[in-house]
C-alpha cells in the first residue's frame, strides 16, 4: 500500500484525481447529468493517459458525482442523481428552515464516511463479499425488492393509505415498456420512446423539481430573512451523536446493496433512510428536516461506490452502470478484472484501492469549503431562481437520451408532482415503486419459471426467506410506531 500511495503522489496523478473530483461534483450537481454520464463522457479523454492516472480521473468523477447529487437535492429539491432522491426528503426542509449550510455539511461528512468505509471493505474483504453476492438469484433479488418496498410504510407521512396508493401507482408505471420476459410492448400507446419504459431521471426531475416550483408559485412569497444567513456548516457535538448510529447502519447497508449487481444507490439510500427512522428516538422529525434521515440517505448513497467495485474487480461483473463504464475503460487499458487481477497485477490493484480511498477523502475539503458558496442558491429571489430551475429541468431531461420526448415526460410528471403536493399525497412512494417495479416483476417471473411455477421457491431458499421476513417485520414495526405515536 505504501508503494501505491507513493506512485499516486508522483507526477500529475493526484492533481488529475482532484480535477476529476471537482468535475464530478459539478456534473452531479446539474440535474440529469448522472455519474454514469460523467464517467462515460470522460472515458475518451483518458485514452492518451497511462493506466493509473486514467483510472484515478474516472474514480474521482464517480465519487464526486455521488456527493454532488446532494447539492441540488438539498437546495432546490431536485435530485442531481437518482440516488439523491432520498436526500431531498430531509435536506430540502433543512434548507427551507435556514440550515442549508448544515445540510450540505452533513451530506459531505457522512458521504465521505460512507465512501471510506466501503473502500476499506473493498480492500480487506472483497473476495468474501463477492462470493456471498453470487448466492443471490432471482428469488433473492425479488425478496430484496420486496424489502425495499416495505420502506413505503415509513415514507407515507400522514396517511398510510395514500402512501400505499402512490407505491402501487409507481409499480404500475414500471410496467410501461417491453415485457422483460416475452418482449411484448405494454401500455406504450404506439409511442416508440416508451418501448424502453419511462426514463427515471425525467420522472424524478418532474415530480421533485418542477412539481415543487409549480407548488411554490401558488404560495405567498416566503420570508427571505431565513436565508440571509446560510448558517454553520459543521454539525454540533449533539448532532454528531445523533447521526452516529444512522451513519454506521447506512455504511453497512450501502456497501452490502452496492455489492449486489444491478441494484444501485437509489435503493440503498431509501432502505437506509427507513432503518434510521426505525432506530431514531425522534421519528416524527423525518421528512421535516431530520439530520438523522439526511445522514443515513447520503451515507448509504456514497457507500455504494466501494460496494459496486467489489464484484467488478473480483468477478468482472459491474455492480452498477458506472462500474460498467469503468470496466470498459479497464479493458481498453489491457486490465482484465477477476481472480487473475489479484494474483498477477496486485500492484495495480493496490493503487486502485488507495486511489478510491484518496478520492473519497478529497471530497471532504472541496465539499466543506464550497458548502456556503453552494448554499447561496437559496438566497436568490423567486423570479430569478424558479426560471433557472425550469431551464435546468429541461436541459437535464433532454441530456439523458437527447430526446424531446423525455422533456415532455418531465413536464407531465411536473404537473403530477404539483397535484400530489396540492392534495397531500406523498411523492417518495411513487418514485420508490417506479425504481423497484421492474426489479420485482422481472425477478418474480424468473424465479417462478426456474421453479416450474412453484411459490415454495421463496420459502426454500434461506436468503430469500430471511429478506421476506425482514420486510414483514419492517412494515410491522413502522405500523406499530405510527399507532404508538397516534
Amino acid at each position: 500500500m505504501t508503494e501505491a500511495l507513493q506512485e499516486l503522489l508522483t507526477g500529475n496523478t493526484l492533481w488529475l484525481m482532484l480535477a476529476g473530483v471537482v468535475a464530478g461534483i459539478v456534473i452531479g450537481a446539474l440535474p440529469g447529468l448522472t455519474a454514469t454520464m460523467g464517467v462515460a463522457l470522460l472515458v475518451p479523454f483518458t485514452f492518451w493517459l497511462p493506466t493509473l492516472p486514467a483510472l484515478m480521473v474516472l474514480l474521482g468523477v464517480y465519487v464526486g458525482a455521488m456527493y454532488g447529487g446532494a447539492i441540488p437535492a438539498v437546495l432546490i429539491r431536485t435530485p442531481g442523481t437518482p440516488a439523491a432522491a432520498a436526500t431531498s426528503l430531509d435536506g430540502y426542509p433543512m434548507a427551507q428552515a435556514g440550515r442549508a449550510g448544515l445540510a450540505i455539511g452533513i451530506s459531505c461528512i457522512t458521504g465521505v464516511i460512507g465512501g471510506v468505509f466501503s473502500t476499506l471493505v473493498l480492500m480487506y474483504a472483497s473476495p468474501q463479499v463477492a462470493r456471498f453476492a453470487l448466492k443471490f438469484g432471482p428469488a433473492e433479488y425479488f425478496a430484496l425488492a420486496v424489502f425495499g418496498l416495505s420502506v413505503i410504510a415509513s415514507l407515507s407521512e400522514r396517511s398510510l393509505l395514500k402512501g400505499v396508493l402512490m407505491g402501487v401507482c409507481g409499480l404500475l408505471l414500471a410496467t410501461i415498456g417491453m415485457d422483460p420476459i416475452t418482449a411484448v410492448p405494454r401500455f406504450t400507446f404506439g409511442l416508440t420512446p416508451l418501448l424502453e419504459g419511462l426514463a427515471l431521471v425525467p420522472v424524478l426531475i418532474g415530480v421533485f423539481a418542477l412539481g415543487e416550483v409549480l407548488y411554490q408559485t401558488s404560495l405567498p412569497e416566503p420570508d427571505r430573512s431565513l436565508f440571509r444567513e446560510i448558517g454553520r456548516v459543521l454539525p454540533s457535538r449533539t448532532e454528531y451523536k445523533r447521526i452516529t448510529l444512522p451513519t454506521l447502519l447506512a455504511c453497512l447497508t450501502g456497501t452490502f446493496i452496492g455489492a449486489l449487481p444491478g441494484v444501485g444507490g437509489d435503493v440503498a439510500s431509501f432502505v437506509a433512510y427507513d432503518q434510521a427512522k426505525k432506530v431514531s428516538k425522534r421519528p416524527e422529525e423525518f421528512g421535516n428536516g431530520s439530520v438523522e434521515g439526511l445522514a443515513a440517505a447520503e451515507c448509504a448513497n456514497n457507500s455504494v461506490t466501494g460496494g459496486a467495485m467489489i464484484p467488478m474487480l473480483t468477478l468482472g461483473i459491474p455492480g452498477d452502470a458506472v462500474t460498467a463504464v469503468i470496466l470498459g475503460s479497464l479493458l481498453m487499458h489491457g486490465v482484465r478484472p477477476g481472480p487473475d487481477l489479484f494474483e498477477k497485477q496486485a500492484h495495480l490493484l493496490s493503487a486502485i484501492f488507495v486511489g478510491l480511498l484518496v478520492a473519497n477523502l478529497l471530497v471532504l475539503p472541496v465539499g466543506l469549503a464550497g458548502a456556503k458558496l453552494f448554499a447561496q442558491t437559496v438566497r436568490a429571489p423567486r423570479h430569478f431562481l424558479f426560471p433557472t430551475i425550469v431551464v435546468l429541468c429541461v436541459v437535464g431531461s433532454y441530456a439523458i437520451n437527447n430526446s424531446l420526448f423525455d422533456v415532455g415526460v418531465m413536464f407531465v410528471f411536473g404537473l403530477v408532482g404539483w397535484a400530489l403536493r396540492r392534495w397531500g399525497f406523498p411523492v417518495a412512494p411513487l418514485v420508490l415503486g417506479l425504481i423497484l417495479g421492474r426489479m420485482v416483476e422481472e425477478n418474480l417471473r424468473r424465479a417462478l419459471i426456474l421453479s416450474g411455477g412453484s411459490w415454495m421457491v421463496f420459502l426454500q431458499r434461506p436468503l430469500a426467506l430471511s429478506l421476506l421476513v425482514l420486510a414483514v417485520l419492517s412494515a410491522s414495526l413502522t405500523l406499530w410506531q405510527r399507532r404508538r405515536t397516534r
